[in-house]
């Protein structure tokens, strides 16, 4: 028996439904946030932008819920609660989620902003940069108003 095994502590994971509503709530107030900010430092018009972002968005929402599923399942492989997320684990997490999307997302970058793959590196890093500090807080908040079930709750 490990220290995470006890009575109150239960490898239980979100709900399908909990899931579409992290990441729906997560992508809606991120381009809130994100698309008048990077149209400003790009110089780039918000529509074009926001089209940019829309289009990350929808990929990002499919990777953040395989990235999830995939980050629980491993916890629980581990024989670690996914009720328990210490920082460095929310940094852990927040970096190859981050990473992975990047790959992804870099060649459509470069092509939608008519981009070198070079500059288009840097704008995805900032793109990357916000989108790490904004999930840290974002998972902190959202695990505090939506915590995960322990054993003794009914799912």
């Amino acid at each position: 028996m490990n220290q995470y095994n006890s009575g109150t502590i239960f490898k239980r994971m979100r709900t399908t439904a909990d899931r579409i509503r992290h990441t729906l709530l997560f992508e809606i107030i991120g381009l809130c946030t994100c698309t008048p900010l990077a149209s400003w430092i790009l110089d780039k018009d918000m529509s074009k932008i926001g089209i940019m972002s829309i289009a990350i968005s929808m990929t990002a929402m499919v990777c953040n819920y395989i990235y999830n599923l995939m980050f629980d399942n491993f916890l629980v492989a581990m024989n670690r609660p996914v009720n328990i997320r210490p920082s460095w684990m929310r940094v852990l997490h927040a970096v190859l989620f981050e990473l992975s999307l990047l790959t992804i997302t870099l060649p459509f970058v470069a092509w939608w902003l008519d981009m070198t793959l070079w500059r288009a590196l840097v704008a995805d890093i900032g793109f990357a940069l916000f989108f790490l500090v904004y999930a840290f807080i974002y998972n902190w908040v959202y695990d505090i108003i939506f915590p995960m079930p322990t054993a003794d709750e009914n799912v």
